[in-house]
């Protein structure tokens, strides 16, 4: 009788998970974007979060956390419950935590739900700058070591890590100056407090076009159609080819232990808004290229971009935990 009654309710306890996911969401979400206001990751969340609620028929509450190159808001989403009321909204930074010693975890730790795309990186100096290319700047670096200003995000963030990588083959010995994110970093540069900063193209874009920035180098092999006449970073180190292409990126995250379900059910939501027309068309008109990537495309495209970021660091001695001891392969 008892066994029976174990049973009954075991099986009533099941059907009722099953409701409450079907329902789901069945209240606001709480997403979480670990980096200030008026960045390009802020700028991509909160122009894809329309399409997002359309699809799974439900509030996405952004909340800037910003702080310790992501790890603040990246931490809260993993300290939360996992039922699927709280995701991340964040970029590639945690990919390099292990290295940097940041934190013990990186996006292995998490369910990715998509890796919607991929940005250029622009080198950028205050539209008044004295150089003209990078090469030029490099030039100045190389005659007067520490003495010119790089914005930065923190170690791991966008523009320390384009550092390092420049580092593992030339040298450029600079002052970092730090910022919550490459908003306040934007206008530290057209402030000219700062002499040059690495940037996505979907943060630098309009206000180069418009001649608030002046672009010296895109990270590439070659020209990219959206800043013609902008020399690749190859024309001024040659060497830097063997960790192309890179670029950061964009992706939504929950926490490992959600229901499966509900992580099926935000994954086709975030699939469907990502092809949404429109938000490619924002994402062409903001620089960067589109991904959409779920699934075992999702894991080893973040797999690649660690190993090829992660070992470019070692190399130029800009962290000393060498990857292999945890866990990343050379590529």
């Amino acid at each position: 009788m008892i066994k029976k009654l174990l049973v009954a309710l075991s099986l009533s306890a099941g059907v009722l998970a099953t409701a409450a996911h079907a329902d789901y969401p069945d209240r606001s979400i709480q997403a979480v974007i670990p980096w200030g206001a008026g960045g390009a990751t802020d700028n991509v969340m909160r122009s894809l979060t329309p399409y997002v609620e359309q699809e799974l028929g439900g509030k996405l509450v952004l909340n800037n956390r910003p702080g310790g190159t992501a790890v603040i808001g990246s931490t809260y989403v993993r300290s939360q419950r996992p039922n699927g009321y709280t995701v991340l909204l964040g970029a590639e930074n945690p990919q390099l935590y292990p290295v940097l010693g940041l934190a013990d975890f990186d996006y292995s730790d998490f369910h990715t739900v998509n890796v919607i795309g991929q940005n250029v990186v622009v080198i950028a100096a205050n539209a008044d700058a004295r150089w003209n290319t990078l090469r030029e700047l490099l030039a100045e670096a190389h005659e007067k070591p520490n003495t010119l200003r790089m914005g930065s995000t923190g170690a791991g963030g966008l523009p320390s890590t384009v550092n390092a990588m420049i580092n593992a083959v030339d040298k450029l010995e600079v002052r970092e100056v730090t910022f919550g994110g490459d908003g306040p970093g934007i206008t530290a540069l057209m402030g000219n407090h700062i002499d040059f900063m690495s940037l996505s193209l979907a943060a630098a874009k309009e206000l180069i076009r418009t001649g608030k920035l002046k672009a010296l180098a895109v990270l590439s092999a070659e020209e990219v159609p959206e800043l013609p006449g902008v020399e690749p970073i190859t024309t001024a180190l040659p060497a830097i080819a063997e960790y192309l292409p890179w670029g950061p990126f964009w992706g939504v995250f929950v926490h490992k232990d959600t229901p499966d379900d509900i992580k099926q059910k935000l994954g086709d939501a975030y699939a469907k808004a990502v092809a949404n027309p429109e938000f490619q068309s924002f994402l062409k008109n903001f620089g960067a290229h589109s991904l959409n990537l779920q699934g075992e495309e999702a894991e080893q495209f973040l797999k690649r971009w660690q190993s090829v970021t992660a070992w470019s660091m070692y190399k130029a001695k800009a962290v000393e935990i060498s990857p292999d001891s945890v866990g990343i392969e050379k590529p």
